[in-house]
């Protein structure tokens, strides 16, 4: 019997949500019904023991005939066109390849390896070699594959209906790794829109936007770093990030060239971890991995997932950890991207105030829906575990936590309670950490959060006065120190006295929450000058100052985050076309020794600091913290003590003006009988005058600063100075 009409139209428009009921071989009345639905083919025979049978053409790439047979054979197809005969096994004779507990799963947002489950996986099936595609578009009428494997007609390869899940799958036989793929979904409308994988795992290198389907055949060597990792908690352990922007760091370099030349560098300036700005896929470089299409992708400008699991995996057995830039706050606008998947407002959120990001031209997620939840929460476990990644680091997340955010009056909607909390962000960004937390021994997720939001890094079942539980993260971005420590460096020495409190002030909030440090990206971009540039005075002075602040940095309470170029004071502001400026280091430059001054100090601080448990053992305990001259404004004078567990001290002392002062006094314990400089920022090799306390120094009894006992010593302009018992 021909296909009934409204069939027929709907299975070659695409828009058909069982196909596989029209199509492959069936058991009817008088044998077996086989129908075949190959464009441009001339002829279609069916070929199995015994057998070879041609189908009668019923137009449109339709074939069709019943044969006299008990039951459906183990068959294939060949397959005649105007200038070659190919024999093909028929994608519609084969079973559901998702299985029912992963389709519960996913209807309950509650599929936690969800990458296993959606998009292109290579596998066999019934004893068939081949790729098994799947993807979430509940709105489509209907959904096909096509790809290079089919010169982009997909004609022939519509997909079914997994149930009520809004999931949709097809087995294809002789389809592998490399494949380009792309599924083109039929719209509420009846219209066609040609989408990119939201699950792929490799993708085209941009502006190309295929996905491409893949398989990992990496063997991992990091096995003695992934077991010991999370012997100790990060909050009682050294941790130093070096940031970096992966395509810019040595462009042009590939991944696994990467991997021959970053470890090293990394390693020798004695940084605990790599941050790398999003590897995720993006479309738009300029964006710094900021605007993501691929989520489930490394982006394949350097290349392969296998490649970039190379440079973790050489990262790891270098002793150095890897964090990566996370942005489940929004996504671009792509047409064959994310929004809009399927025709209608999907992994959005349906309001259109709601959706828009006022500031990116973006599109906010919408966390209420729980299979936009699982997506998320599922791609946080999935580079923790497929890619051995250390920690995920959130991309603004205060623009997550309040519904009006950047809007004006009238352009926001409280929530239930009337309140301008987002509910469904919070409720997410729990689940993500608890998730993460439970699945990856030793992972630490870190919050860049503007605002003083209550409980950034609060376990999430201890509710605090707002009557929210934490949100769960392991650290939180002090953006408040680096805008205040930032604003009073860059003033003329004159003038700090009257911003001292810049300084100090950080000291109020440091333990409200777990706080790593960063001077990053965002602060030597778009006009805000380098890091060196910010600081005033001469060539001498801006060095001098950048090495005082970095010895500030290192010895305040909390972690600490360099973005690449400022460890060896780059003059001029980051751009991602270029990268540093590594000329600077080049021996036969002039100022170089000027430069590598400055690095040879970021080193020394990384190594001084790893050996310095007062420096990091209780960075989240007020007991390991003590001013000694907090309000010496008129001097330009920072001191303090650091305490380890055992009560060991160190102290800092950090002087912001471009004179020397001798003898000057401060109060120490009395329970120390010397104190040796471990660390000068001005010494000579740092590209400073050499001013240092080269002998021990004795207490007195003279008490100061509230301690019975004090020492004498000289603060060199502009420096930095640690000191420990002897």
């Amino acid at each position: 019997m021909p296909l009934a009409a409204d069939d027929r139209a709907r299975l070659l428009a695409g828009a058909h949500h069982d196909p596989h009921a029209l199509l492959g071989a069936h058991s009817v009345s008088g044998g077996v019904a086989f129908r075949v639905l190959r464009p441009y083919a001339q002829a279609v025979t069916v070929l199995a023991k015994g057998l070879r049978a041609e189908l009668h053409d019923e137009g449109d790439g339709l074939f069709s005939g019943v044969l006299p047979l008990r039951a459906v054979p183990q068959y294939s197809l060949l397959v005649t066109y105007d200038d070659n005969e190919i024999e093909a096994e028929d994608p519609y004779r084969f079973l559901p390849a998702l299985g029912e507990l992963d389709l519960h799963l996913i209807g309950e947002g509650r599929h936690e390896e969800l990458w296993t489950a959606l998009g292109a996986h290579p596998m066999t099936h019934q004893g068939v070699p081949g790729t098994r595609f799947t993807v979430w578009a509940p709105n489509a009428l209907g959904v096909r594959v096509t790809g290079d494997f089919c010169y982009w007609d997909g004609t022939a390869y519509p997909m079914r209906s997994l149930g009520s899940t809004g999931v949709w799958e097809l087995f294809l036989p002789g389809v592998g790794e490399g494949a380009l793929y792309k599924f083109d979904i039929a719209r509420p409308d009846g219209s066609h829109t040609l989408r990119a994988d939201p699950m792929a795992r490799r993708t085209e290198v941009p502006p190309a936007t295929a996905s491409i389907v893949t398989a990992s055949h990496h063997v991992w060597q990091d096995d003695l770093w992934m077991a010991a990792r999370g012997d100790r908690p990060v909050h009682e352990s050294p941790f130093s990030v070096y940031e970096v922007h992966l395509p810019s760091w040595r462009p042009r370099l590939t991944y696994r060239q990467l991997a021959e030349q970053l470890p090293a560098y990394v390693r020798d300036l004695g940084f605990t971890h790599v941050e790398f700005l999003p590897v995720a896929e993006h479309p738009f470089g300029g964006s710094w991995g900021y605007q993501v299409t691929g989520f489930y992708a490394p982006t394949a400008r350097m290349g392969t997932p296998d490649d970039f699991r190379f440079l973790v995996d050489a990262l790891h057995r270098a002793g150095i950890g890897v964090l990566v830039d996370w942005v489940p706050a929004h996504f671009p606008k792509d047409d064959w991207a994310l929004a809009h998947f399927d025709g209608r407002p999907l992994y959005e959120h349906e309001d259109p105030a709601r959706s828009e990001h006022p500031d990116w031209g973006t599109l906010e997620f919408d966390y209420g829906r729980k299979e936009v939840r699982n997506f998320l929460v599922a791609n946080a476990t999935y580079w923790c575990e497929e890619f051995h990644v250390d920690g995920l680091r959130v991309d603004a997340v205060a623009s997550m936590l309040y519904l009006d955010y950047s809007r004006e009056e009238g352009e926001w909607s409280p929530n239930e309670h009337g309140g301008r909390e987002n509910l469904d962000a919070v409720a997410f960004l729990q689940e993500m950490n608890a998730t993460v937390y439970r699945r990856c021994p030793g992972v630490i997720t870190i919050a860049e959060e503007s605002t003083a939001w209550d409980g950034v890094t609060r376990a999430t079942h201890h509710v605090g006065p707002g009557g929210f539980g934490g949100l769960g993260f392991g650290l939180k971005w002090n953006m408040g120190w680096m805008h205040d420590s930032l604003g009073y460096a860059a003033h003329e020495p004159v003038h700090r006295k009257y911003h001292h409190h810049e300084m100090t002030f950080s000291m109020v909030y440091a333990y409200s929450e777990n706080y790593v440090l960063p001077i990053s990206h965002d602060e030597v971009v778009h006009g805000k000058r380098s890091l060196v540039s910010k600081m005033p005075g001469d060539w001498w002075q801006q060095r001098a100052t950048h090495r005082a602040y970095l010895g500030f940095m290192w010895a305040h309470p909390g972690k600490q985050l360099l973005f690449m170029g400022q460890e060896f004071a780059q003059g001029a502001e980051w751009s991602e076309t270029t990268g540093p400026d590594w000329w600077l280091l080049d021996p036969s430059y002039s100022a170089e020794p000027d430069h590598r001054g400055v690095r040879d100090l970021v080193r020394d601080l990384n190594t001084v600091y790893r050996d310095a448990p007062p420096l990091w053992q209780r960075d989240t305990d007020p007991g390991g913290f003590a001013w000694v001259a907090g309000d010496a404004a008129e001097d330009n004078v920072f001191a303090f003590l650091r305490h380890d567990a055992s009560g060991a001290p160190l102290l800092a002392v950090s002087h912001f003006s471009p004179v020397v002062r001798h003898d000057y006094r401060l109060g120490v314990p009395d329970t120390v009988p010397a104190w040796t400089e471990v660390l000068n920022t001005d010494a000579a090799r740092y590209g400073g005058g050499d001013i240092r306390n080269e002998d021990p120094l004795k207490p007195d009894s003279t008490p100061s600063h509230g301690q019975p006992v004090s020492i004498q010593l000289t603060l060199p302009p502009l420096a930095t100075v640690w000191l420990r018992p002897v």
